[in-house]
């Protein structure tokens, strides 16, 4: 689906064709005739309108032909039905400015960056498309922030739950949440690459202002990459000491089996030693019967106080 957008006197229409429109927005579904006829119209190779539909593109920028191309990534929801996958991925966002200042993104999922932007376009200024490619920056490192949060709020409420349950279930839930958090990782390392080699470059020709809101962007994914670095470094810590903790619960466990097993085995021993083929004081009187019952509990008492001292109980 294609969008085009107008900006005239602070507010945004949509229009019906390509030409005069300040932002054209490319969304699924992907129609091919509409890829088509907006490379033609506008004279962008085809490429770049299709470059997004490999989630695994990597950041990057390029020119050809006058038009220019930058692919960023950004944070999406993960809609997988498979439970061991992450919570969020990354998706590529293309952002295509043509020799006439106009402003083109290509998404090949629904993206809460580009919606966010859309509601704020009518502040924005047609005559500065670099501002405005600037300007969805923002929005992606923003949403990025704002799931970063979310991820590590989700990441406490499991690991109360692992506190007061300890079970593999949460263990599981922890492990795409640390899932989440690589593919962040990834991306947010990458696009700060880009936005540095963007700003050594000057690739979009920015002016002074554009440049130190270049800068401060800068400044804001290297935020969000320490945002993503610190929440993995202490999930894993966690990890592995709830992996730990359920080890030694193990070992706890099975130390007291085996007390259990110890104790349990007395009254049989001292019924074999009374069961052998000698000969007994009392062995023919009641009193040989009792006698061994009194000395298997002494004995297991007597094993049952050593193992509570030794708190294996």
């Amino acid at each position: 689906m294609v969008q085009f957008y107008k900006n005239i006197n602070r507010q945004t229409l949509e229009i019906e064709q390509p030409q005069g429109a300040n932002w054209i927005n490319v969304t699924p579904p992907f129609q091919q005739s509409e890829i088509d006829n907006l490379s033609e119209s506008l004279s962008i190779p085809r490429d770049f309108l299709t470059d997004t539909l490999d989630i695994e593109e990597r950041a990057r920028y390029e020119v050809e032909d006058g038009v220019k191309l930058v692919i960023l990534k950004t944070p999406v929801e993960n809609k997988s039905l498979n439970e061991s996958d992450a919570y969020y991925i990354t998706i590529p966002i293309a952002i295509i400015v043509t020799e006439h200042n106009q402003v083109i993104t290509v998404n090949s999922f629904e993206n809460v960056a580009i919606r966010r932007f859309l509601t704020t376009f009518a502040k924005r200024h047609p005559e500065r498309p670099n501002m405005m490619v600037l300007k969805i920056f923002e929005k992606v490192v923003m949403d990025f922030m704002e799931v970063l949060k979310e991820i590590n709020h989700r990441r406490n409420i499991l690991e109360q739950k692992l506190y007061d349950a300890n079970r593999n279930e949460e263990l599981l839930y922890l492990m795409r949440v640390q899932k989440s958090l690589v593919y962040f990782i990834t991306a947010l390392r990458s696009d700060e690459l880009l936005l540095m080699k963007m700003e050594r470059t000057n690739f979009l020709n920015f002016d002074e202002e554009e440049r130190e809101f270049l800068a401060d962007l800068i400044v804001e994914f290297s935020q969000a990459l320490e945002m993503a670095d610190t929440y993995t470094n202490i999930l894993s810590s966690t990890m592995d000491a709830f992996a730990s903790i359920i080890n030694n619960n193990m070992n706890i466990v099975m130390k007291r089996l085996t007390a259990i097993t110890i104790i349990l085995s007395v009254p049989a021993l001292v019924a074999a030693f009374f069961g052998m083929n000698v000969h007994f004081p009392t062995e023919n009187t009641i009193v040989g019967f009792y006698a061994a019952i009194i000395i298997s509990i002494i004995i297991s008492v007597i094993m049952s106080l050593y193992f509570n001292k030794k708190r294996w109980f």
